[in-house]
């Protein structure tokens, strides 16, 4: 069977609001359309993974399992919206962690784009078909560092981003979006994957 085409997602300022070092499950906000756009991504066939760096855990701020106890509380309120993420990949490393375990310079972080090339191994993803939208230079950054074309929105850290300045081609920039739902939207996605299985 052929790699699929993705839509790799950053967490936090593109489907949840950016908390500092969020920890625990009742600070999950969605941002306004984020889930409905999640639900039309899984209606048109796209499978949708978040990649999510989140060194609070190398700084001992939480935990592994507070962050997955945070996907699946974000998980419950999709689904009251219809939408799921078929899966979610975290990065907990910090370099100058004192937890010996996550004291690393890794080939997850963003903007390295180890989560979206284990992504695509594990869920035999097509990430060349492949799309990556975030908030941060850095989301871009490994969306194209892993061949996939990117977004660029402005939620989040995307506020405050002079996209103007960016070098379009070398993050592969197609489209500068004001959230999730717009970049769905105006990227054709709830249609493309039908002509690009």
């Amino acid at each position: 069977m052929k790699p699929r085409p993705a839509v790799f997602l950053d967490r936090d300022g593109v489907i949840i609001d950016d908390v500092h070092y969020l920890a625990m499950p009742d600070q999950v906000r969605l941002i306004p359309g984020s889930a409905e756009a999640i639900a039309a991504l899984n209606q048109a066939g796209w499978p949708v993974v978040v990649a999510t760096n989140q060194a609070g855990v190398g700084r001992g701020l939480f935990t592994e399992a507070d962050v997955q106890a945070v996907h699946r509380h974000l998980s419950a309120l999709l689904a009251g919206f219809g939408a799921k993420v078929d899966a979610f990949y975290y990065c907990p490393h910090f370099a100058e962690s004192v937890h010996a375990h996550y004291r690393a310079v890794c080939s997850c972080r963003k903007p390295q784009p180890g989560l979206l090339r284990q992504a695509a191994a594990e869920l035999d993803l097509d990430l060349a078909r492949s799309w990556m939208i975030g908030d941060r230079e850095s989301d871009l950054q490994a969306g194209a560092a892993a061949g996939a074309r990117t977004v660029l929105v402005r939620t989040g850290y995307g506020a405050g981003i002079n996209a103007a300045a960016l070098d379009r081609a070398s993050v592969n920039l197609e489209l500068v979006a004001a959230n999730l739902a717009d970049a769905v939207e105006k990227c054709g996605l709830t249609e493309r994957i039908r002509h690009a299985a």
